[in-house]
């Protein structure tokens, strides 16, 4: 026998062999790609199943410090006493930045857009607050008190712009 002839017998018995193993390979590697597809798909469906009730607290609690910082409540709530109008606005922005604080750790579940409007909101109602205690017009902490619920009442704080936006973006989510 000659060297093509061997040569011919040695390549009809290798490819098959080598186009059976390609297709083994080829079909063992979607095999175990799909299976992983699979447990990423079920890791993700059992960390969104964990993760919702957390991330729904958390829009429970940032509507709470919105709602807790709105004006009209926290000033129901801090009574200014016998304090100046600038020590009674600094007592409402204490208070503020406190429930802020409180609740920083939240924004990790919130979109960017989201607690950015958040952070505006609060620093809206700070500037409003800042804004009528400087104006001289007020000579204690209950007239400020006064002043500010008189014209808070006429405008929609933004607080309850933010809790809007807050259930749109819940709507989205969920």
């Amino acid at each position: 026998m000659n060297i093509e002839a061997k040569l011919l017998e040695i390549a009809t018995y290798t490819l098959p062999a080598i186009i059976t193993g390609g297709v083994t390979f080829g079909l063992l590697h979607k095999f175990f790609k799909n299976e992983e597809n699979k447990r990423k798909f079920e890791l993700l469906r059992e960390n969104q199943r964990l993760g919702l009730p957390i991330r729904l607290q958390a829009y429970e609690r940032i509507v709470l410090f919105l709602e807790r910082i709105n004006p009209i409540n926290l000033m129901m709530r801090v009574e200014p006493n016998s304090l100046d109008p600038q020590s009674y606005a600094t007592l409402l922005v204490h208070t503020i930045q406190t429930e802020y604080e409180h609740n920083i750790a939240q924004q990790i579940y919130f979109t960017q857009e989201s607690w950015e409007i958040i952070l505006k909101a609060k620093n809206s109602i700070i500037t409003q607050i800042r804004r009528f205690s400087i104006e001289g017009e007020v000579k204690s902490g209950e007239e400020l008190r006064t002043k500010l619920l008189q014209e808070l009442t006429q405008t929609e704080s933004a607080s309850a712009v933010a809790i809007s936006f807050i259930k749109e973006e819940l709507k989205r989510v969920f």
